[in-house]
């Protein structure tokens, strides 16, 4: 199986640059499935039901998203209406939408599981005890696919270590900032710290720059908005063998328009 994940998709510039380069991607790497990180889609923060179908359209099968999932109130209660969208499963019991899928592609069976860390992040439930009860339930599959949606590099490798054998990767999300350590963890789970993000090259993880720099200088309170200018495009191809889940191939994606 062939997959193609993408890297935290930012406002308006990050979907310019899904619409500019996925086609070309799917012409390269001839995908089975592509996943995004959409939880910064709808203007840097959140996701809302029309962003969603235009993400959807644009050739995107499997959204994630972590701790931005809710910015947009309404997208509580329109969450359910896409099952193609997941929030980190280790959110409490009773929060609408779902932590994972299972999607069945020309035959084979490939289950996508949302995951949030919790160093530096809202202390969610446990997301290796929620992993272990997941896998559990879906031990027949082959191919899965974890985004870990995480602050520190820390957490993430010892997350992928922790699923090494028993997932096909493990795909860092959240920091915005591309990794070079793609591996494959004891010839078997494919792992990146950061898949990165998409979205406006000349910014501080997609926000304008000054805004930022303004909030750290004085401590006053700043409204982030989304930058402008040339955009990049961040993520992995990734191959797995169906018959046992192995991660065959981990390889980077970083594209952009300077």
């Amino acid at each position: 199986m062939r997959l193609i994940f993408i890297g935290d998709i930012v406002g308006k510039p990050g979907r310019r640059a899904v619409k500019l380069w996925l086609p070309q991607l799917k012409d390269k790497y001839k995908p089975d499935i592509v996943i995004a990180n959409g939880e910064n889609a709808a203007g840097g923060f959140g996701l809302t039901k029309e962003i969603t179908n235009e993400l959807l359209d644009m050739g995107i099968d499997v959204i994630t998203t972590g701790n931005h999932v809710w910015d947009k109130k309404e997208f509580v209660k329109e969450i359910d209406l896409f099952p193609q969208v997941l929030r980190p499963a280790n959110y409490p019991e009773g929060v609408p939408g779902n932590g994972w899928l299972i999607k069945d592609i020309n035959g084979d069976k490939i289950a996508v599981i949302n995951l949030s860390g919790r160093i530096f992040m809202e202390c969610l439930d446990c997301p290796f005890r929620k992993a272990d009860e997941i896998l559990k339930q879906i031990e027949d599959i082959k191919v899965k696919i974890v985004d870990f949606h995480a602050e520190t590099t820390a957490e993430k490798k010892l997350f992928a270590f922790y699923l090494t054998g028993r997932v096909s990767a493990v795909i860092g999300t959240h920091t915005h900032v591309q990794t070079c350590d793609e591996q494959i963890l004891e010839g078997f789970t494919g792992y990146i710290s950061d898949v990165g993000m998409t979205g406006p090259i000349n910014s501080s993880i997609g926000m304008d720059y000054k805004e930022a720099l303004n909030r750290i200088i004085f401590h006053i309170p700043q409204k982030f908005k989304v930058a402008k200018g040339p955009t990049m495009l961040n993520g992995v191809f990734v191959e797995i063998d169906n018959l046992t889940g192995r991660c065959l191939k981990i390889e980077r994606i970083y594209l952009t328009e300077e």
